[in-house]
């Protein structure tokens, strides 16, 4: 699909040559790749919006049992992430790289690779799986029938390690070997059939507001739905990318032992890794504990007169997901991409290639996500209503998702100076910056904590978009020490003027919106999830346009670099 920035392809996969220079981030092969990325990306998320808004029509954003299902589904993903994530997200993919150089294209290395990834994988599942009531039971404040469900619900979903894992370490060796495509795409298939268990719940079960779902009254078949249909979605998305694996020809077979493969030294890598995501990751569960604090306050302000709905985890969850939509489908998908050519630059030890495609990349994502952060902005309402069943748990998700969009673009740029670390097999200071993020992070938890439990999650909320904020100072620190400055000015002189671009699309959408009644209880949008799409679709029409007319008012020139080589894909040769 595009140059990997190896020896061992020569060609494109449409066959065009493979000699555009990859250290130059304007190269139509990374706009290709990344467009392909970012399309696949693009449509799981869109499906995932579907499968949260009929996870919300299924269980609720603020009932009894959604905090419960979200807490055991988290789990297995962040437990990946702590023990082995950090590894095969950033680590292998330098290593692949250097072994695809080798003559038998670094078969022989990606065959002990697996080898070992899946045993350890499969030992850490079932260690992880048989301790899912100590785990629950540490990482929450659930007790009694809540407690025991939520550790039901992890006894379906810890099983997910497994398969986040083999996707994960199958995704990077194909995105080292120049097939971006597959990893970005099977994500799709999760959420298809992800959705279409939930629509046989909300057939067989009923909705939340219609039943008011309780841990009490809770059964097998609920569970084998919900949980069940949740992993399997898992299960197949890394079964999917065996058909691209064994496209690549490399003649891949079980293969025992690391001596002579280069895997020792990718094991010192990882152990500091590991520590890092431990820490990282660590942070996460903290913040997931203060959250279930309100959750566990919450029958006591619904059995109020009236009834008070207050934001829970699965908010801050729903919340989550939306907010970092800007940087899945475009700040991800490119950062991967030029990960590739991060890797070869630093093994050339081309310092100039390294800080160009740094800057150029900082500067294109902020396109994206200073755009995303002022949609999220204008249109918190009409999304909130998207994950609710009610018009009072739509407003609770639209302020959270208004406070977490502040931090978005920081978050994007945050991950992109992150990799250039890793490219240059840099564990150690990674591991410096999350310590410091992880205290600050801490600190900005138990903060939270202290406070009114109707405004818990949302102070998380504040504490997310704070740390993303720190998370790139401190980052650009210490990365201006390793490599030297790179352009921040530059970059610190066209995100201004993307912001001042956002303000004026963030006002046009917010005039319509509320055109439609997005600030009156009764209005047109509150009414309905429909309502909701058409605000959206309207909005988001009126906004881009009007963000397009101030980038170039503003004489930001970073969209075309991005998409122009990849439109000249489709424009006609000669006359």
């Amino acid at each position: 699909m595009s140059d990997t920035n190896t020896s061992s392809i020569p060609l494109q996969d449409d066959g065009s040559p493979a000699n555009e220079d990859p250290s130059d981030p304007r190269s139509g092969s990374t706009a290709r790749s990344s467009a392909i990325m970012a399309a696949g990306t693009l449509v799981s998320r869109v499906l995932g919006l579907v499968r949260v808004a009929l996870l919300a029509t299924a269980i609720g954003a603020a009932g009894q049992v959604s905090d419960l299902f979200v807490s055991a589904n988290n789990l297995p993903n962040f437990l990946y992430l702590m023990l082995a994530g950090g590894v095969f997200n950033a680590v292998l993919v330098p290593q692949i790289i250097r072994a695809s150089r080798l003559p038998d294209r670094g078969a022989d290395f990606v065959s002990r690779l697996l080898t070992l990834a899946a045993a350890a994988l499969l030992v850490l599942t079932v260690v992880v799986t048989l301790a899912a009531p100590l785990i629950v039971d540490v990482t929450t404040r659930f007790t009694g029938a809540n407690l025991a469900l939520a550790t039901t619900f992890a006894f379906w979903c810890l099983p997910q390690i497994f398969f986040y894992g083999m996707y994960a370490v199958i995704g990077q060796i194909l995105n080292a070997n120049g097939s971006f495509g597959p990893y970005m795409w099977a994500p799709v298939v999760n959420n298809i059939v992800s959705i279409a268990f939930l629509i046989v719940f909300i057939t067989l079960m009923g909705t939340e507001q219609a039943e008011r779902h309780r841990p009490e009254t809770w059964t097998v078949d609920q569970t084998l739905l919900l949980a069940g249909g949740t992993t399997l979605g898992i299960v197949i998305q890394a079964l999917v990318l065996l058909i691209p694996l064994k496209r690549l020809n490399l003649g891949l077979r079980p293969r025992f032992g690391i001596r002579g493969t280069g895997l020792g030294r990718t094991g010192k890598l990882a152990s500091v890794t590991i520590v890092t995501m431990l820490i990282g990751n660590g942070l996460y569960l903290v913040n997931q504990f203060v959250a279930t604090m309100a959750s566990n306050a919450r029958p006591r302000f619904l059995a109020q007169d009236p009834p008070v709905e207050i934001a829970g985890l699965a908010n801050l969850e729903f919340g989550s997901m939306v907010y970092q939509l800007p940087h899945a489908v475009i700040a991800l998908s490119l950062a991967t991409v030029m990960f590739n050519q991060l890797s070869s630059a630093h093994a050339d030890n081309d310092l100039v290639a390294v800080r160009a495609t740094l800057s150029q990349g900082l500067r294109i994502i902020g396109v994206a996500t200073v755009f995303g952060a002022a949609a999220l902005l204008a249109f918190a309402g009409p999304l909130g209503v998207l994950f609710s069943e009610s018009p009072s748990s739509a407003a609770i998700n639209g302020v959270i998702i208004a406070i977490l969009a502040v931090g978005a673009p920081f978050l994007s740029a945050n991950f992109f100076l992150s990799r250039v670390f890793y490219a240059a097999e840099d564990v150690r200071t990674p591991l410096r910056i999350q310590l410091i993020l992880s205290v600050v992070g801490v600190v900005l938890a138990l903060i939270a904590s202290t406070f009114d439990p109707r405004l818990i999650v949302p102070m998380l909320a504040v504490a997310y978009s704070v740390g993303n904020v720190i998370a790139v100072v401190i980052s650009h620190v210490f990365l201006t020490r390793a490599i030297g400055p790179y352009g921040a000015g530059h970059v610190f002189d066209v995100h201004v003027r993307l912001a001042v671009a956002g303000i004026v699309a963030a006002a046009a959408g917010t005039a319509v919106c509320w055109v439609f009644g997005g600030y009156d209880a009764a209005g047109f949008v509150w009414q309905s999830k429909l309502n909701a799409v058409v605000v959206l679709a309207l909005g988001g029409t009126v906004m881009g346009a009007a963000y397009l007319a101030m980038l170039k008012l503003l004489r930001v020139t970073e969209l075309t670099d991005f998409v122009g080589p990849l439109l000249g894909r489709f424009r006609p040769s000669g006359g």
